[in-house]
């Protein structure tokens, strides 16, 4: 490597088994500051070698000099997509931002995080459309994963996405646009880390917008049954959380929007629910200072649309994350299946996430082609106890064609996953043209795409 480069390798036995969030030494890309354990602590990454480039042309130079190599950003999959038994390159570094006006796009680093785009895009006037529950995931890897948000008319945070620009096996580097490139486009946005390490992504933006946030409590379940586009519908974005028991929904948070009338003061009741008069966290009980605010009250559309502020680690990691995406016309049957294995998933779970998401063309997004329901589990870290009851979830919404998330825990295989996806074998082919040696594959795209 050459003398002026910034790139920075990890020794071995820098043990950080003890960090769960992403360090501010970290995001800088300071030496030996990437942990080797994913954010829960729950996988530990099998190589010591972290290349951490700073420039695009360092990135071309970092995949150039290994034979194998995987992308790595803040760290929040929860299972082996990331992993490379070589290197690693993180793009923590990779966080410049350029805003074109004229054109209503934002081009950025794939390092930045959300929550820090956030903040620059709404001091110059403008916003995106959709953000996660959690504002401190990278941009990069969230567009790679499919990660999403909510909104029955929202599409995931890669369906804002108009051009990338990737550093192939070949370490040189490639540009698609929605514009010029269409279809093949749609292939290389939700990318799964496969094509080669994303260096840039262009964005479009809107104008800021203000928002409110409500929550009502104990939804029942029956009220679905017949509602389930409405109470979805009722917001800009909403979410109902369970653990399973008592046959409703304890909370359902609605974040609305000022410019669509979410100013307006909420009704006392809501489809059986009735308003919190308090601050709430989603798993009742639990302190909710380092959640978004409620009781209606109006803030910039960064501090509404995610359900955790970017100043606080929203948890001490020690958890799982599982997620399936069902047809939003198979919703009500789905959560009712699932509802049937309360007994078996309650003991182990902090809390469960019903979200809605509206369908796009990206060839590998959970929602391709179909409006979402999107099944959350957050569980406890008791990795034995959730493999075994993976499978008996992942059974009972098989019929519903359940996609999972390709950045959380479940156990289906290949020959279960491909099925569900139209264009995997146009995929496979997209892999093949921009990584032909296989440079970019790991054993986690051999298992569950049999890709590698």
């Amino acid at each position: 490597m050459a003398a002026a480069m910034t790139m920075t390798r990890l020794s071995e036995g820098m043990g950080f088994a003890e960090d769960t969030g992403t360090t501010e030494a970290a995001a800088s890309g300071a030496p030996g500051s990437v942990p080797r354990t994913n954010w829960s602590g729950n996988f530990h990454y099998s190589t010591d070698t972290v290349l951490q480039p700073a420039t695009v042309a360092e990135a071309q130079e970092a995949v150039r000099s290994v034979a194998g190599v995987r992308a790595l950003g803040t760290r929040h999959s929860f299972n082996g997509i990331a992993d490379s038994k070589i290197a690693q390159i993180s793009t923590l570094r990779l966080k410049d931002v350029a805003l074109d006006e004229k054109a209503r796009t934002v081009t950025v680093g794939a390092g930045i995080r959300y929550g820090d785009l956030a903040v620059i895009l709404d001091a110059k006037g403008y916003a995106l459309h959709n953000l996660a529950s959690l504002p401190h995931i990278s941009v990069g890897g969230a567009c790679a994963t499919g990660t999403h948000g909510s909104g029955l008319e929202n599409g995931n945070l890669s369906t804002a996405v108009r051009a990338i620009e990737f550093v192939g096996g070949d370490g040189n580097v490639h540009t698609l646009s929605r514009e010029k490139d269409g279809d093949k486009f749609a292939g290389a946005v939700v990318g799964l880390g496969a094509l080669g390490v994303v260096t840039h992504m262009t964005l479009a933006v809107e104008p800021r917008y203000e928002m409110t946030q409500i929550v009502y409590q104990d939804l029942p379940f029956r009220e679905l049954e017949h509602h389930f586009v409405e109470i979805m519908g009722a917001g800009y974005s909403v979410s109902l959380f369970t653990d399973w028991q008592h046959g409703l929904a304890g909370e359902v948070w609605i974040k609305r929007r000022v410019d669509q009338g979410g100013a307006e003061a909420p009704s006392p009741f809501f489809y059986n629910a009735t308003l919190a008069t308090k601050k709430l966290h989603p798993i009742l009980g639990h302190p909710a200072e380092a959640c978004t605010d409620q009781l209606n009250t109006v803030g910039a559309w960064y501090e509404r649309l995610p359900h955790f502020k970017l100043e606080f680690t929203p948890s001490s990691g020690q958890e799982l994350q599982t997620e399936f995406f069902v047809p939003f016309e198979h919703a009500y049957e789905a959560v009712r299946a699932v509802e049937t294995l309360r007994n078996k998933i309650t003991p182990h779970l902090y809390i469960t996430e019903l979200r809605a998401i509206a369908a796009d063309d990206l060839w590998m997004s959970m929602a391709y082609k179909r409006p979402s329901l999107a099944i959350h589990f957050t569980w406890k870290l008791e990795p034995e106890a959730v493999m075994a009851v993976l499978p008996e979830i992942e059974a009972k919404l098989a019929p519903f064609g359940a996609r999972p998330h390709w950045a959380k825990v479940f156990t289906m295989k290949a020959g279960a996953i491909t099925p569900l996806y139209p264009r995997m074998k146009d995929f496979a082919a997209l892999v093949k043209e921009f990584d032909p040696k296989g440079k970019f594959g790991n054993a986690y795209l051999k298992d569950a795409l049999d890709v590698s």
